[in-house]
């Protein structure tokens, strides 16, 4: 990122290294879910698990990833992003050293879900720096480059996961994991300055975060914002959850043929995301969320035909990528909608928007496997009804507010009053 884009022009030479570790924050979290995908199957008989208990290993690391920023967010607002950040990266690394030496899968399961907890504060004070640091249409590109790197992790977790399973066990990778949090910590120790000054955070304990929340739910621009994510984001948990059945045991594609789909849609997340932080914040925020939601509704819908009538390969190629893209087109201009108006408790605001987004993917994920692996029309009904709901939870809740605050680049506060980045 460009150094102007941020607030402050007179910061600390190690704060120039805070715009990649907050990219990369964003990463370490999620990337524990994917990278030991490919030893699931090895990790299940080795523990003499049943599929459907190992299987909860990956739902505890969600469910843990949606309740750790629910619960990092205040804290960060009121003791500030860096020390509950290096907490979040220490419990990290213990709980992916406790994860490799786990003799059982119940207590892996538990790990598991702290692990989750701990990758989900990366997540949040990402989002929610970003916003101490940022403003105007550098905040909109900021979130923009979030989504891009969330599609590179897509690729990247899988690949990887694959490639380190030929020369260590599941044990490995996730000590692999705990050495990524070490270099993560080590970086945070000395590139992550303080980035909420005390003077600008929240007081009164857990009464005031209970005041915050409901001012927060109270902004009908906020749950609008928030509420389209999560239905979205469900739409994409659906798709994550359904089609490697899909293509694989419908459409008769290879491992390596589903890899090539999954990737080609994980670079259009990437290349949407990236397009549509540039589009919100050079023509229309409120625009660009909307066009998101409709190319998620069109692959969403594409979907749901190839389930009431056989449709080639393709039709279901190319509404998986819309599907995909669309979501990333609606991320960076939503999560500027949802914290824009909300500097000091932009943790609470962010720790939200993170639970809703994997809270709702986590429901909506096991919903396409009522049917069994043998149809398409479970991910098509599941993902248009998310696709509707996203609509109209946009377009019933988020009205723009008078003066139009968030809106294009220029919406956002002044950065005048942005905080000075203090090394520590």
């Amino acid at each position: 990122m460009d150094r102007t884009d941020l607030r402050s022009a007179a910061r600390p030479a190690s704060s120039r290294l805070l715009p990649s570790l907050l990219l990369l924050l964003t990463v370490f979290g999620p990337i524990s879910m994917d990278l030991y995908l490919p030893a699931l199957p090895a990790l299940t008989r080795e523990l003499g698990a049943a599929t459907s208990i190992a299987q909860l290993t990956v739902t505890a690391c969600l469910v843990g990833l949606a309740l750790g920023q629910l619960g990092a967010g205040p804290l960060s607002d009121r003791f500030g992003r860096r020390g509950i950040l290096l907490i979040g990266v220490a419990a990290y690394i213990g709980t992916s050293l406790l994860c490799a030496a786990a003799p059982s899968v119940g207590l892996l399961i538990a790990a598991r879900f702290v692990q989750g907890l701990a990758g989900g504060v990366g997540i949040v004070i990402a989002q929610a720096a970003g916003r101490d640091v940022y403003a105007g249409g550098a905040l909109i590109r900021f979130y923009g480059r979030l989504t891009v790197v969330g599609g590179f992790a897509a690729i990247v977790g899988p690949l990887l996961g694959g490639v380190l399973s030929s020369v260590v066990d599941w044990r490995g990778l996730f000590l692999f994991l705990a050495v990524i949090g070490s270099a993560i910590l080590v970086i945070t120790l000395f590139a992550f300055g303080e980035t909420l000054p005390a003077a600008q955070r929240t007081t009164g304990g857990w009464a005031r975060t209970l005041r915050d929340f409901r001012t927060l739910l109270a902004d009908r621009v906020f749950l609008g914002a928030v509420l389209s994510q999560g239905f979205l984001y469900a739409a994409v948990f659906a798709y994550l959850a359904g089609a490697t059945y899909v293509l694989q045991d419908i459409y008769g594609l290879s491992p390596q043929g589903y890899a090539l789909a999954f990737g080609a849609n994980s670079a259009g997340f990437m290349l949407f995301g990236y397009i549509a932080g540039r589009a919100a914040e050079r023509w229309s925020v409120r625009g660009t969320l909307t066009a998101g939601i409709a190319i998620t509704g069109l692959g969403a819908l594409g979907l749901l035909v190839a389930g009431i009538v056989p449709m080639p390969l393709w039709v279901v190629l190319v509404s998986l990528f819309a599907l995909a893209s669309g979501a990333a087109t609606a991320s960076p201009p939503a999560t500027t909608l949802a914290l824009v108006e909300y500097p000091q408790i932009a943790g609470t605001a962010s720790s939200l928007l993170g639970m809703v987004r994997y809270g709702f993917g986590g429901i909506a994920a096991p919903l396409v496997g009522v049917a069994g692996a043998a149809s398409i029309l479970p991910l098509g009904l599941v993902t248009v009804s998310a696709t509707v709901l996203a609509a109209v939870s946009f377009a019933v809740l988020a009205r723009p507010r008078r003066g139009g605050a968030a809106e294009a680049g220029s919406g956002g506060p002044s950065a005048a009053t942005a905080p000075v980045i203090t090394a520590h």
